[in-house]
């Protein structure tokens, strides 16, 4: 049975939205609480968790779109006294149709993993996206993959949604397929802001753009990139500005140049500082990294997954042929920064 979309998807977004900003720093900082249960596509589920509500889709960026699909599933999963499972795409099926395409990511797995976790999810299901998954039908997807190996009574999934070999699925196929086998499907339209329907899509726009107060907005929280700090060159100590460096990895990369920034440290500490992003023009060779400057800090990162959120895009990237002009205006760049972080 479909729900009333609109009214419903909103509230449901509103209500996502105020849990996961209430438990912000547990789902940012990396591994501060026990993790859930991750599961693994094609193998039978532990009985604890047969029987279950499963959300279903990519979940890219746990946007207020996807918070409202994952929340009525949790709604309808408490109220059965079921256990409330995400099942998402890793890696995203467009990687594996188109490898060649630039990274996109806003999302690791870890980093939904503890988001699914922040918004009242037993555990998270992993499909992993390969040539095997790719040629499922969609009869079979549904049969084995979600009832035979989950036991599930039931799934939530966006309007849109489509799966099985040739993407011959959609959401009236979860639903005829599914209703002989004891699996109910319910969808939850898209959520609106601005007069536009939220979507991956407009975030990564806006992150390309330098819009991180959209993306800030639309996320409920800032995008972050959680990586592992890099042994790097020193020039920025020498400069006496001592950055952590960052591989950006499958990460969309947002505009290139200068941010205000706040990392997550795993013991949950928080660093106010500045970044560069993008390819250091001033030094050779050009090597692309997200370098945070922290203030007021003096402590050993290196060996540490941290968490880098980019609060505002303050500049673009510049090249200085002379160190001393770009030792001032990573000054005013530090100045500007605290100014946006006091905020």
């Amino acid at each position: 049975m479909a729900i009333s979309v609109a009214l419903a998807a909103d509230r449901m977004a509103a209500a996502a939205a105020d849990r996961l900003r209430s438990t912000a720093t547990s789902t940012t900082t990396c591994r501060s609480k026990p993790r859930m249960e991750r599961l693994t596509g094609g193998e039978r589920v532990p009985d604890t968790l047969r029987g279950g509500i499963i959300a279903l889709g990519n979940f890219d960026g746990f946007h207020i779109g996807h918070q409202a699909v994952v929340g009525h599933a949790v709604k309808l999963a408490h109220a059965q006294g079921r256990p409330a499972i995400v099942a998402t795409f890793d890696p995203h099926p467009v990687h594996y149709f188109h490898p060649d395409m630039p990274p996109f990511r806003l999302t690791t797995l870890d980093q939904r993993q503890q988001l699914f976790k922040a918004a009242g999810a037993d555990a998270m299901l992993v499909l992993h996206f390969d040539e095997t998954l790719a040629n499922v039908t969609a009869d079979s997807f549904v049969r084995e993959w979600l009832v035979g190996q989950t036991g599930t009574t039931g799934v939530v999934t966006g309007e849109d949604f489509t799966f099985g070999k040739g993407r011959e699925g959609s959401v009236a196929s979860l639903k005829g397929l599914g209703a002989p086998l004891g699996m109910a499907c319910e969808t939850v339209g898209p959520v609106s802001e601005g007069g536009q329907a939220v979507s991956s899509s407009r975030i990564r726009q806006a992150l390309q753009g330098g819009d991180c107060t959209t993306a800030t907005r639309l996320l409920t929280r800032a995008f972050a990139v959680r990586s592992v700090v890099q042994d790097g060159d020193k020039v920025g100590r020498q400069l006496g500005y001592p950055t952590a460096n960052l591989d950006m990895g499958d990460y969309l990369r947002p505009r290139y140049g200068i941010y205000a920034v706040r990392a997550r440290l795993p013991d949950g500490r928080l660093l106010d500082g500045v970044a560069n992003l993008g390819i250091r023009p001033s030094f050779d060779p050009p090597k692309e990294l997200l370098e945070p400057y922290f203030f007021d800090f003096t402590g050993d990162l290196y060996g540490l997954e941290i968490a880098v959120e980019l609060i505002e895009f303050l500049r673009g990237e510049a090249k200085f042929d002379d160190m001393e002009l770009l030792k001032a205006q990573m000054a005013r760049d530090c100045d500007a920064a605290r100014i946006v972080l006091r905020r």
